[in-house]
């Protein structure tokens, strides 16, 4: 069944390249799906285009389909061989169950806008997820910053020796960089929570729909206004979701990148319990840091999404086109794949092991030259002066030092402001307006 089909069938090659993957991604549309319908029936109704009857038979039977697109539903949707996609599916089971009403759900609305309002829908639930699976990390990180605040380890640029640092700012850093990822996930998820439905084909509809009603019924903050920009939303919003999901697969890919060097014998700066670890066929006393390995290739796969999104949709005029069909098959998988990252990097960080003393160890004795610099600095020398002094001394084998670190200041080895980077991430959660949209969608659920 397609909802575009006339009297000539297409190709049997044609049809099948074209659906391509459809029905695979649109399986996880359909609760969306449905929740459009309720809404788009509920406008239907006072835009005269449905009876009170019909309205009620519909919205009874799309609450019943919604049911079987749920976990452990005794009769799971599913989207059948013959059928194009998730919307036919959808209008075939009520035609099949309410005869000649079912047909009429399609008023006032096209697959373009079906399909966009789907996807909006579909990212908005699993931005929210996403931010959900960050929230229990953010914490961990913070946890283990002020676990592990006074024990000290080098600091590097450009991979040389540079200055002390501690695990309590290395923890602390990739906390405060959950931060400003969820920024951007706020930011893509105000452009995802807007309401396209009603723009139709992307140039509107002579019914008199009320897109200010579906917009409240489906909880979005506001609508697409204008029926053309509507349109070309699809494609720019997944762009801005993959950026911001390409923004957090930074943060979790230079963490493990670290923790790749630091558990390296070389370094020897963290280890892991042998089970967390993988080891060789051929070397006995390997102990492989797998785990981040993958988290780093699994998120620097993600950070290519918003090029290849990008590239995708590069000189399309305005209007639809099928190239859009393509993006759901890069986009969606992405969340899973970034939510098991998440879920690895808290459990090889619940159980991370931290070496003591590192810097005891006199080949980071460099590292606290800064230190014997500001010393003499503090006693009146001029920087310049100072610095060149402790340089003439390192280069004459003469330098001496102590470990004694005291850095006060904002976000410093002894001041982390572990409290006030938790605040900023408080005030970014609490702009996300979930509690109303989970409100207007179980109302709309029954």
């Amino acid at each position: 069944m397609k909802l575009w089909q006339k009297d000539t069938a297409a190709l049997k090659e044609v049809e099948q390249f074209t659906v391509g993957r459809d029905r695979e991604f649109d399986q996880q549309l359909a609760p969306f799906d449905i929740l459009g319908s309720i809404a788009h029936v509920t406008m239907l109704e006072t835009a005269g285009l449905l009876t009170v009857a019909e309205k009620t038979e519909l919205v009874t039977a799309l609450r019943r389909i919604y049911k079987s697109t749920q976990p452990g539903s005794a009769t799971p949707f599913t989207i059948q061989p013959e059928v194009e996609d998730v919307h036919s599916q959808v209008e075939l089971l009520l035609t099949q169950q309410l005869g000649e009403t079912g047909k009429k759900i399609h008023s006032a609305r096209s697959r373009n806008d079906q399909v966009l309002l789907d996807v909006k829908l579909f990212l908005r639930f699993e931005l929210e997820t996403l931010v959900h699976a960050i929230q229990p990390l953010f914490a961990l990180l913070q946890a283990q910053s002020e676990k592990y605040k006074d024990h000290l380890l080098p600091g590097y640029t450009h991979l040389q020796l540079a200055m002390p640092s501690s695990f309590g700012l290395w923890f602390g850093a990739y906390a405060e960089s959950l931060v400003d990822d969820l920024v951007t996930l706020k930011a893509a998820y105000d452009v995802v929570n807007k309401n396209p439905l009603g723009s139709a084909a992307g140039y509107g509809s002579s019914f008199p729909v009320n897109r200010t009603l579906t917009t409240r019924l489906l909880g979005f903050d506001n609508l697409n206004y204008n029926v053309v920009y509507a349109q070309m939303g699809r494609g720019k919003a997944e762009r801005i979701t993959a950026q911001a999901l390409a923004n957090l697969a930074d943060t979790l890919a230079r963490l493990s990148m670290d923790a790749c060097l630091y558990l390296n014998q070389n370094f020897g700066f963290i280890s892991f319990p042998a089970e967390l670890t993988t080891g060789s066929s051929i070397m006995p006393h390997k102990k492989n840091p797998d785990v981040f390995e993958l988290i780093r290739s699994h998120c620097n796969r993600i950070k290519a999404l918003p090029n290849e999104i990008t590239l995708m949709t590069t000189n399309l005029p305005s209007g639809y086109h099928r190239d859009l069909q393509l993006l759901k098959e890069h986009l969606f998988p992405a969340f899973k794949t970034l939510k098991d990252c998440i879920e690895m990097t808290g459990l090889m960080l619940n159980n991370i092991r931290i070496r003591e003393n590192i810097l005891a160890d006199e080949k980071y004795k460099y590292l606290f030259s800064v230190e014997e610099v500001n010393k003499l600095v503090n006693a009146g020398m001029p920087f310049r002066d100072a610095y060149k002094q402790v340089g003439r001394a390192i280069e004459a084998g003469q330098y001496t030092y102590t470990t004694m670190v005291e850095h006060t200041h904002e976000g410093s080895i002894g001041n982390l402001c572990t409290a006030e980077i938790k605040a900023m991430m408080e005030e970014v959660l609490a702009g996300f307006p979930f509690e109303k949209v989970n409100q207007a969608l179980k109302e709309l659920a029954g």
